[in-house]
């Protein structure tokens, strides 16, 4: 019986077209060879990496060169914005190197998933708190505007991830 399309995930990194049969048999075992992975910089999650390290950057100089009002709720924005700018970095790396295919041992779907739950909520309140601490100050508005929209994409690589992880792995034990 049939539930609909099936997903199948082959790899971590998607995007670009396919090749055709002949010339995937003859590119896979080049491949391996290669130092990086030139699909993963035009793929959707590549770029959503992309657009979470730039909002959080910006939030952090944006927080870093205001007059604060009060440096606990600040030094705390500071703090998860640059933990979280270093993650999804290192993260980033790990899919660009293909690390992932190197280190079995961890399972990396399931360490940048908890990533960005942990992350994601972390940011939020991070968010919520420099945006009721800002005194209508630019600066201090302008890192919490970009902490909430950096928010909001780190909810769209969770959703993706466990779209793409758990939902096809789940339906595709009936089939």
């Amino acid at each position: 019986m049939s539930h609909g399309a099936r997903v199948i995930r082959t790899g971590v990194s998607s995007g670009g077209p396919a090749a055709p049969p002949a010339a995937a048999a003859s590119s896979s075992a080049g491949s391996d060879a290669e130092l990086m992975d030139g699909a993963y910089f035009r793929s959707c999650a590549g770029m959503l990496k992309v657009a979470q390290m730039i909002c959080l950057l910006i939030g952090f100089i944006s927080v870093n060169n205001s007059p604060w009002t009060n440096y606990s709720a600040y030094s705390y924005f500071q703090i998860v914005t640059i933990c979280d700018l270093v993650m999804i970095l290192f993260f980033y790396i790990i899919h660009i190197f293909r690390i992932y295919r190197k280190l079995t041992c961890v399972s990396w779907p399931l360490a940048e998933f908890l990533h960005y739950l942990i992350g994601t909520i972390l940011l939020l309140i991070a968010s919520i708190v420099a945006a009721s601490k800002s005194y209508n100050l630019t600066g201090l508005v302008a890192g919490a505007t970009f902490g909430f929209l950096a928010t909001v994409l780190c909810v769209l690589s969770i959703w993706s991830s466990y779209k793409v992880s758990c939902i096809t792995q789940s339906t595709s034990k009936y089939h």
